[in-house]
């Protein structure tokens, strides 16, 4: 991967022992990450990682495409691609993304949801199971869905303005009465700029015919997994707009705007 610069962030002191701390043993409790959502925000819209090479950190996760052409939904070690126009695509390897999150999707914690419930609901329930807010989480939600709402971005040229104004104009799109998957992750307060603090979910309906960015449900029942991660390793592009890119201290406030 000759187009990057590999940060790992690595919370110990080198004074302690590392046999006395209760550290993950391998990449599966790790999420990989391509660039960051702060720069997405100001328009870094440049593919810089190939598909390919994101399989090689995961089996799961959420991103967008080279020119922020549309949502980025990745299951069961599989990309689609979700345009403006509402469809599902099947995409290459060598496809390039801007911004994504990958992880090895294992659940520690698993918990039926046998009523009703709508998109804050469900994220009240899923903050109620998560043993601490210090720690990221990776979260599948399979189930049966009386309507969902959810919204794609148009593919862009340059000079591409930020995610703000792109996101002004995006097209919604509703679903009734569908079986599909919510897929993303929570992450806390302290990575705000590198990703989006708190939850971030996409959508993919079973039968590969809808999805996008979540923002709203209605679902009837279903099955809420939750994978712990313990740390992050990051992806910093070399050759793009990155290196030029002036960033915003306080950008949270209209990250909510956007993504909500």
């Amino acid at each position: 991967m000759k187009k990057f610069f590999l940060l790992i962030i690595i919370c110990c002191m080198v004074t302690i022992p590392l046999t006395t701390l209760d550290l993950p043993q391998n990449d599966d409790d790790i999420l990989f990450q391509v660039s960051t959502l702060g720069a997405l925000q100001e328009g870094v819209y440049d593919g810089v990682a190939s598909l390919k090479e994101m399989k090689l950190h995961g089996d799961f996760g959420i991103g967008t495409f080279d020119g922020l052409d549309g949502e980025m939904t990745y299951i069961n070690g599989i990309f689609y691609q979700i345009k403006a126009d509402g469809k599902v695509y099947m995409v290459g390897d060598a496809v390039k993304t801007p911004y994504a999150v990958v992880t090895k999707f294992t659940a520690d914690k698993k918990l039926n949801i046998g009523e009703p419930v709508d998109y804050k609901q469900l994220q009240d329930l899923i903050l109620s199971q998560l043993p601490t807010k210090n720690i990221i989480y990776a979260v599948k939600v399979t189930g049966e869905f009386q309507y969902v709402k959810t919204r794609s971005v148009p593919k862009q040229s340059k000079p591409y303005p930020r995610l703000v104004e792109v996101t002004k104009n995006q097209p919604t799109f509703e679903m009734k009465n569908v079986k599909g998957t919510i897929m993303g992750f929570w992450l806390p307060d302290y990575l705000n700029g590198v990703n989006m603090p708190g939850y971030h979910f996409h959508f993919l309906t079973d039968d590969k015919n809808g999805g996008g960015h979540l923002l709203e449900i209605q679902m009837t029942k279903g099955t809420l997994e939750i994978d712990y991660s313990y740390g992050i390793k990051l992806i910093l592009p070399s050759q793009s707009d990155f290196f030029k890119t002036t960033f915003s201290k306080d950008n949270l406030k209209e990250l909510e705007k956007i993504e909500k």
